[in-house]
C-alpha cells in the first residue's frame, strides 16, 4: 500500500522529456490533495528506458527534493509509471469447477490464482493481471460471482507485461535515489485513470498518451482496462524533424515547434514568417526566414504516421470497435496545435483533450495533459487498492521468480 500512516502517497513519472514528482495526502474519504510538485527536464532516459544511469539519478533526485521541499516531507516510496520495455498486453481465459455450491471468496481466489498459472516467466515480467469479467457456467459479463451458484466459475484477465532488463534498469536507478518502488502502473493506464469520465471507462473509450519518446495506448471498456499497446514514436521525433529540416538546433527547434508549430495547415500559413536560427551560426542576422507552411509540412507528416500506426495497432488486435468512437490525447506531445483535429481524420474518432481530473491541489502550470500520468498514479495508488476480500484472502503460493511486482498486486487491480 502506498500510503503512509500520515496518508501521504508520492508518484514519480520517469519519462524521455521531463521528469515530474506529485506528493499527495489522501482523506479518509479518498480525496486527494497534492501538496508537493516537482519537475525538470529529464536526462538519461530515451524512450522511456534508462539510457545513462547517473544522469537519469541525478534527474530522478533534484525532482523528487523538488516536490518534498515543497510539501515539506520525505518520501521513502513511490509509485512510478512505466513506458519502457515495449508493454503489451494479452488475455486469459480460465475456469475452475465449483460443483454447484455458492461461490466464496476461496473459490474467486482459486481462479484468479489459476490464471496467474498461465504465465510463464521469460524475457518479459508481468505488471498487471486485472480481471476484466467473470462467468458462471458459460454466462458471460459477471461482474461480484460472490454468492452466485453454478458448476464452473470462469474469469478474463487481461495480462500486461513487459522488458525484463528495461524493468530492472529502472529498479536501479530508483534504488540508487534510496526510493523503494510501491507500485508499477503501464503509463496510459495511469493517464486513463486520471484523464477518463466514469461514462467513458464504461462506454469504451481509447487513451493515447503521447510522450517524448513513446506513443501509449490503453482501451478502457467495461470499467476496465482491457488493452494497452505503444509505438516508438513520440514528440522527440517531430523536433528531430524540425532541427533536420531547416538546419536548426535542437533547442531552438523544440522552440520553435513549442511556439509556432500547428499539425494541420491554415491560410494564414504562407503570410507567417519565422525566424529559423542556422546551426553554427551565433550572430541573428544569419536566422534563415521560413515562412510557417514549412513548419508544418514537416510535422504533420510525422504525426499523421504516428496516427497511422495507432490505428493500426487497435485495428490489429481487434479493440477498435470495443473502444467506441472516443479518444482521449493526453502528454505533453497532445498539446501542440492541431493535434486534435488530426487525430480525428486520421483515426475517425471524436477526439479531446485530457487533463487530470479527481486530483486536487494541482497548479495550473501542472493541471495540463502532460502531468495526467503523474495524477493517474496517485489515483490508482489510493483508488485501486484491497478492501475486505483481499485482506482476508492468504497469498496463494509464492510468485514465480521474474514477476515484476509486489504479491498480490494482480489481485489489487479490480478488488
Amino acid at each position: 500500500m502506498s500510503r503512509t500512516r500520515s496518508g501521504l502517497i508520492a508518484a514519480l513519472d520517469v519519462g524521455s522529456t521531463k521528469m515530474c514528482c506529485f506528493v499527495a495526502r489522501a482523506g479518509d474519504d479518498g480525496a486527494i490533495r497534492v501538496v508537493g510538485i516537482g519537475h525538470q527536464m529529464s536526462r538519461g532516459v530515451r524512450s522511456g528506458a534508462i539510457v545513462d544511469m547517473e544522469a537519469a539519478e541525478t534527474a530522478i533526485r533534484n525532482t523528487v527534493h523538488a516536490a518534498e521541499h515543497m510539501a515539506g516531507e520525505t518520501i521513502r516510496q513511490v509509485l512510478v509509471n512505466i513506458s519502457c520495455g515495449t508493454p503489451a498486453s494479452s488475455t486469459v481465459g480460465v475456469e475452475v469447477s465449483i460443483a454447484g455450491h455458492e461461490v466464496g471468496d476461496s473459490d474467486v481466489r482459486r481462479v484468479l490464482h489459476q490464471g496467474l498459472h498461465h504465465f510463464e516467466p521469460t524475457e518479459r515480467d508481468l505488471l498487471h493481471m486485472i480481471p476484466v469479467g467473470f462467468s458462471i457456467d458459460g454466462c458471460n459479463g459477471v461482474r461480484d460471482p460472490r454468492g452466485m451458484f453454478g458448476e464452473r466459475l470462469g474469469v478474463d484477465m487481461h495480462v500486461v507485461t513487459a522488458g525484463s532488463s528495461a524493468l530492472r534498469n529502472l529498479s536501479a536507478t530508483i534504488g540508487r535515489c534510496h526510493l523503494d518502488i510501491d507500485g508499477c502502473v503501464v503509463a496510459p493506464y495511469a493517464a486513463g485513470l486520471a484523464a477518463l469520465v466514469p461514462d467513458e471507462t464504461d462506454l469504451g473509450a481509447t487513451i493515447i498518451d503521447m510522450g517524448g519518446g513513446t506513443t501509449s495506448i490503453a482501451v478502457f471498456y467495461g470499467g476496465e482496462v482491457v488493452f494497452v499497446d505503444s509505438v516508438p514514436i513520440g514528440g522527440n521525433h517531430v523536433t528531430n524533424d524540425i532541427a533536420r529540416g531547416l538546419t536548426t538546433p535542437l533547442s531552438d527547434a523544440e522552440r520553435i515547434k513549442t511556439l509556432y508549430g500547428c499539425a494541420v495547415p491554415t491560410p494564414s500559413d504562407e503570410r507567417e514568417v519565422i525566424d529559423v536560427p542556422q546551426i553554427g551560426e551565433e550572430e541573428q542576422a544569419h536566422a534563415n526566414h521560413v515562412p510557417k507552411s514549412i513548419l508544418v509540412s514537416i510535422i504533420q507528416p510525422r504525426l499523421e504516421e504516428t496516427f497511422e500506426l495507432v490505428r493500426s495497432r487497435l485495428e490489429a488486435s481487434g479493440f477498435d470497435r470495443l473502444a467506441g468512437r472516443r479518444v482521449v490525447l493526453t502528454g505533453g506531445a497532445s498539446q501542440l496545435q492541431g493535434v486534435s483535429d488530426l487525430a480525428g481524420l486520421v483515426l475517425d474518432k471524436q477526439v479531446r483533450l485530457g487533463r487530470p481530473m479527481r486530483v486536487n491541489g494541482i497548479a495550473e502550470a501542472t493541471g495540463g495533459p502532460a502531468f495526467a500520468t503523474c495524477a493517474g498514479l496517485l489515483i490508482y495508488g489510493v483508488h485501486k487498492q484491497p478492501d475486505a476480500i483481499v485482506d482476508r484472502m492468504p497469498d496463494p503460493e509464492p510468485i514465480p521468480a521474474g514477476v515484476f511486482g509486489r504479491i498480490g498486486g494482480w489481485l489489487r487491480e479490480n478488488f
